[in-house]
């Protein structure tokens, strides 16, 4: 369960981010559902990338710092594949 922790930590901050992103960004929100999960993707995909650079929280070890780098991955991963995803809608939309 601890392995399994901080993949949990990184979606719902990326569905938190996503959101977030979504209501700055009014222009590229997807609505409540699709930021979310744009987000919880963006969230995962941040907290992977995250590890592969070893800047992760390694080896299940969950301490404040593996906590707070989970939440900062996965909800700039969220918010910024939400921008992404936004931004491809609006453009095919013209």
């Amino acid at each position: 369960m601890e392995t399994l922790l901080p993949m949990i930590i990184q979606l719902v901050s990326g569905a938190v981010g996503g959101n977030l992103a979504g209501g700055i960004l009014k222009n590229f929100s997807l609505g409540t559902l699709w930021n979310s999960v744009v987000g919880i993707l963006g969230g995962g995909l941040g907290g992977q990338l995250l590890g592969m650079l070893d800047m992760g929280a390694s080896g299940g070890s969950m301490d404040l710092a593996g906590i707070l780098t989970s939440v900062a991955a996965g909800g700039a991963g969220g918010g910024v594949l939400l921008g992404i995803v936004g931004m491809i809608k609006k453009m095919m939309g013209k």
